[in-house]
């Protein structure tokens, strides 16, 4: 019986990680407020974000609003990246049981920053107006959202995320809405989870005269603890994307547990234009009585960009 279920866990896994086989058509820079497809968990980044079926803390928000119902208690959460010429992008997020009416809440919201860029144009190529003074703009993306998860059954999950987006260019600014959908299954064995969700869908943005699309995208995934004894533990995680801007891509990642305390992550991302393999780490530590502290740490390979480091900081109360 038991290597009957081992063999239905197997395709699953090898078709989310297996490569486009079909050639298609990347339709890059044809979507707007592109950093809704940024991670915003070192947990996540450290498993390549094969996180749609794995999330279980308030990162649930961004990545399935289904997973708020593995979320035990309270959960707070604060992230920090520091990207590539010198952009700055914060997440902050909040889940909390709601037992008026069943399921779990989780607000969050988002913020990137391109701090001062040297302004230049065909008459001032150096960035300097006509008495020597460097000239300086600035953008910036905010988004607010609001999540809710619940169970329909012991082991079926949905979510949904409605989020207000605005984007900045000095003086300029497009705001409008999106929504995510998510559902998670648990099929009861060694926590295996399957999990879909649609992200970032609702109408076209507009820009002062230029309206464009949101960056939808299809997400489908898996997890499961391969092994769970006496203090390791081991979980696989795979997933695949098809955003509606790009070809398909693929996400699969490890994490091992040591004493539900310390954490090592590994990760590759498939069929993205340069950066593939992740890592990161993380520890758990109890805070009084009812309360716990967790940091977590993740490395990603940006290809020419060299690497992009996260920062994550969770309080479970």
């Amino acid at each position: 019986m038991k290597v009957h279920k081992y063999l239905m866990v197997v395709p699953v896994i090898l078709i989310l990680l297996m490569p486009s086989l079909l050639l298609g058509q990347a339709k890059v820079g044809t979507t707007g407020v592109n950093f809704l497809e940024l991670g915003v968990s070192a947990r996540a980044m450290g498993m390549a974000e094969a996180f749609i079926a794995y999330a279980n803390d308030a990162s649930s928000i961004y990545y399935n609003p289904a997973t708020l119902t593995y979320a035990t208690g309270r959960d707070a959460m604060f992230t920090h990246i520091a990207l590539p010429a010198g952009i700055n992008y914060e997440f902050f997020g909040m889940s909390f049981p709601l037992e008026a009416v069943g399921g779990v809440v989780g607000v969050g919201a988002y913020a990137l920053n391109t701090g001062d860029i040297l302004y230049t144009d065909y008459f001032y190529p150096m960035g300097v107006d006509r008495n020597g003074d460097a000239q300086y703009f600035s953008a910036s993306d905010i988004a607010i959202a609001v999540s809710y998860g619940r169970f329909l059954t012991d082991k079926f999950s949905v979510g949904f995320t409605t989020k207000y987006i605005q984007e900045n260019l000095e003086l300029e600014s497009a705001s409008g809405w999106a929504a995510d959908v998510g559902t998670c299954y648990n099929a009861g064995y060694r926590d295996f989870k399957i999990a879909m969700a649609i992200t970032n869908f609702g109408p076209d943005m507009k820009f002062i005269e230029k309206a464009f699309p949101l960056p939808i995208n299809f997400k489908f995934g898996a997890s499961i603890n391969v092994l769970n004894k006496n203090s390791h533990s081991i979980n696989l995680a795979a997933e695949g994307n098809h955003p509606s801007d790009n070809l398909e891509k693929y996400n699969s990642g490890i994490e091992y547990i040591f004493q539900d305390k310390f954490s090592l992550r590994f990760g590759e991302r498939f069929n993205y234009d340069s950066d593939g393999f992740t890592a990161g780490a993380g520890v758990r530590l109890p805070i009084g009585g009812e309360m716990d502290l967790a940091v977590d740490y993740a490395y990603q390979d940006f290809g020419w960009l060299n690497q992009v480091h996260r920062f994550s900081l969770n309080i479970g109360f």
